[in-house]
Formats: structure tokens, sequence, C-alpha cells
């Protein structure tokens, strides 16, 4: 009698910890779907602008470089050449201190 008391309590409590497992497995679902909707709603829009600017600033350093450093740098290559020749060129004339 005791015995199958105690079985029919053991039950009932299995049956309730299924129950339980059931409805948290069922939120959980719930909260893994609502996280799937919020990565597709709200960053995959921002990883979106991110990649706009990075292809802005890409833009932005290869104007830069085209329009004012590769033109110094000629500029100054050109300048250090003819400065260079001119001190080959002159080397010879300067007095030798003795």
């Amino acid at each position: 009698m005791v015995a199958a008391t105690i079985r029919d309590i053991a039950i009932i409590i299995i049956a309730l910890q299924s129950i339980i497992i059931g409805l948290l497995l069922g939120v959980l679902v719930w909260q893994i779907w609502r996280l799937i909707k919020m990565i597709q709603t709200e960053i995959k829009p921002i990883l979106t602008d991110a990649q706009e600017t990075v292809n802005t600033v890409r833009g932005t350093t290869n104007f830069m470089s085209d329009t004012v450093v590769d033109p110094v740098v000629k500029t100054s290559r050109t300048l250090v050449g003819l400065r260079r020749t001119v001190q080959s060129l002159t080397a010879d004339l300067k007095p030798k201190r003795r």
C-alpha cells in the first residue's frame, strides 16, 4: 500500500516535471526565434551601413592618394633629383680646403 502511494506520487512528480520542461523548451524556442528576427531586422542593416562606410573610406583614401599624395611625392622626387644633379655638377667647382 505504501509502495503504491510512493509510486503514484513519483509518477505525478515526473509528469509535472515533464510539463514544466516542455513549457520551458517552448519558451526557449520562442526566445531563439525572437533572437533570429532581431538579428535580421536590426543587426543586418548595421552591418550593411558599416560596409558602405568602409567602401566610402576606401574611395576617399584612393582619391586622396591620387590627387594629393602622388603629386607631392612626384614633385619632391623631382626636386631632390634636381638638387643632386646640381650638387654633382658643382661639386668640382667648389674650392677645396687644405
